[in-house]
């Protein structure tokens, strides 16, 4: 990412499960098809210029990090999709590394119908917007 980013001049660098090369290791088929629908829904609504939208493993300029947390409203999984929709709209260049997510061993996924709700909701939020 440090390569990449020095390289090619990114104001951000994201991990992508979705590319050549890129994956997820220890999820059953349900978690997998959430999170390629809620993905796939986000890229037909918002159009963000990434392939993985709801992924948070990004490197960041540091000028850039702070003026996308200062408009920032979201919270939780949206906070994640509205860096990078708000990164698009200001023209922030991004580029996309490969990485394959690796399920914990401990805990369980935070992943349930409040945050499905919250998602959609978010999702319907940015999507309004018209900055």
């Amino acid at each position: 990412m440090i390569k990449l980013q020095a390289t090619q001049n990114f104001d951000i660098v994201t991990g992508t499960r979705y590319s050549q090369g890129g994956g997820v290791s220890g999820w059953g088929m349900w978690r997998k098809t959430m999170s390629c629908g809620a993905n796939y829904l986000a890229q037909t609504l918002l159009s963000p210029g990434v392939s993985d939208l709801t992924g948070s493993f990004r490197l960041y300029r540091k000028e850039v990090l702070t003026k996308l947390i200062e408009i920032s409203v979201s919270t939780g999984y949206v906070f994640q999709m509205e860096m990078m929709f708000r990164a698009k709209k200001l023209g922030y260049k991004v580029g996309e590394v490969p990485i394959t997510f690796v399920d914990r061993f401990f805990g369980e996924s935070k992943l349930g119908a409040q945050e499905v709700l919250g998602y959609l909701k978010g999702l319907c939020y940015l999507f309004t917007q018209v900055d």
